[in-house]
């Protein structure tokens, strides 16, 4: 089966998207499963995971809606207040729903770094691991060393860390390449993290190149492997960059070297494998 692992539905009227751009008429505007089911079909893509995009319970709810009206979305990982020991009540019950896979704390958000370690978050870390659930670790490669401690710390966390973990490859340096792979090489050598590949063009120049994109890439599968490496498309984020069909053949592109059974890995095994799908 393929499966695109990382994917968001969206209704801006809803009121609580703070950080989406009011003048951006790419993402500004209401997308929905019948917006993305073409392009899936165009793909070969069978099944989706909606990922949250807004800190609130309620769109988690709105989120588990969409995916209870067809087969298309296969898991939901939602949100919940990790600062809110009491919102602990609220996750065991979202947990009971058989397409609500984790949840995404928007971390490159926060205005502090550290936030993870706060002894008030942690809570929510012992109770994803109590309920089943996993963790997707969204951050930019300053949050890197955190990640790596968390991880060690909570070693049966179930986790997958989002886009690569957004390296700047718009601003390409040898430096900024060396602390972000050795980060990510780290995390997959020192602890059990998966890893979405996912989100490169948005993190590129306009004018991206498969040869921007491939020393990232490379670097992901050979140290994460396919085994452990999942595609998505971040839809529709991903038009800011480039349509859901020149990013999946990218991606196809970037991997065709590869023998048949770490695709189908990457394109499906693993995302079905790490959220139970």
């Amino acid at each position: 089966m393929q499966i695109d692992a990382h994917q968001h539905f969206w209704n801006p009227g809803r009121g609580d998207y703070g950080w989406m751009p009011k003048d951006n008429a790419t993402l500004n505007r209401v997308w929905g499963p019948a917006d993305l089911a073409p392009l899936l079909s165009q793909a070969g893509v069978e099944r989706t995971v909606l990922v949250q995009a807004a800190p609130s319970i309620e769109e988690s709810e709105y989120m588990l809606g969409l995916a209870d009206a067809g087969e298309m979305v296969a898991g939901v990982v939602g949100w919940v207040d990790f600062e809110r020991p009491a919102a602990a009540a609220v996750l065991r019950r979202l947990a009971g729903h058989p397409k609500f896979k984790g949840v995404r704390p928007m971390i490159q958000d926060l205005p502090d770094d550290g936030w993870m370690h706060r002894d008030d978050v942690q809570w929510a870390y012992r109770a994803l691991i109590e309920n089943g659930l996993t963790f997707d670790a969204l951050g930019f490669p300053r949050h890197l060393g955190h990640f790596l401690t968390l991880l060690r710390r909570y070693p049966d966390l179930r986790v997958v860390i989002d886009h690569c973990m957004k390296p700047q490859i718009r601003d390409h340096s040898l430096a900024a390449f060396a602390h972000w792979a050795d980060g990510m090489a780290r995390l997959a050598g020192e602890t059990g993290a998966y890893c979405k590949f996912s989100a490169l063009v948005t993190e590129a120049r306009p004018d991206w190149t498969l040869q921007d994109l491939r020393p990232y890439v490379d670097h992901i599968l050979a140290v994460f492997g396919p085994e452990r490496v999942m595609w998505g498309s971040d839809w529709p984020v991903c038009l800011l960059a480039a349509s859901y069909a020149s990013w999946r053949q990218a991606a196809l592109d970037l991997t065709a070297h590869l023998p048949q059974a770490a695709r189908d890995r990457i394109f499906g095994g693993t995302a079905a494998e790490f959220y139970g799908l």
